[in-house]
């Protein structure tokens, strides 16, 4: 079963960090404790998407003395079942921070207060912060806008997940225009014919 989940991109502005947002709900409508944790700790935005603030989360869990007490650092969302553990503070070195032995007891601790935890990480060629993380979870999300990022960039993207060790559970292709030749204009060219 998959418990810890990086949702990332290629490059920005692809969604990923809407997609992170509803996959999080999804899980927790359908029951799930999850906590929705913003590891992009270079421009993070998950705190304005809730509009919660992001004085606590990751970069002070971190720095921290106890990581047990991360819990007091989760921030309600409005939504049953779904915790947010923001950025915080930016931190001058993020990828120093997401490869230390305390990053690892950071996860184990997040596991032990979910059932699901998805992390909202930097596009994984814009920096190493992303593969850094997958290297941890146990798997990744890739997310693809659709129309616009280019294959080469892509394969780009998988080439470095793949290379550092993280295991890639699939993608997303965001931003479908479902009036444009595919599923649903067949579809409807289809049911009218038959009818």
């Amino acid at each position: 079963p998959i418990r810890t989940l990086v949702v990332t991109s290629s490059g920005p502005v692809e969604g990923k960090t809407t997609t992170a947002a509803n996959l999080a709900i999804a899980l927790a409508q359908a029951g799930k404790r999850v906590i929705l944790a913003d590891t992009d700790l270079r421009r993070p935005t998950l705190h304005k998407l809730f509009n919660v603030p992001n004085r606590l989360g990751v970069s002070t869990a971190l720095l921290q003395e106890n990581i047990a007490a991360v819990d007091d650092q989760l921030v309600a969302t409005g939504v049953e079942n779904l915790s947010l553990l923001p950025s915080g503070p930016l931190p001058p070195n993020p990828a120093d921070l997401l490869q230390s032995p305390r990053m690892e007891m950071l996860i184990r601790e997040l596991k032990t207060l979910a059932d699901v935890v998805v992390f909202d990480s930097p596009p994984v060629l814009a920096v190493a912060d992303a593969t850094l993380l997958a290297r941890l979870c146990d798997g990744v999300l890739l997310v693809v806008l659709s129309d616009s990022t280019r294959t080469g960039v892509l394969q780009q993207a998988y080439e470095r997940l793949h290379q550092s060790g993280a295991t890639l559970m699939g993608t997303v292709l965001n931003r479908v225009d479902a009036s444009k030749n595919g599923y649903y204009k067949n579809y409807y060219y289809y049911s009218s014919t038959i009818e």
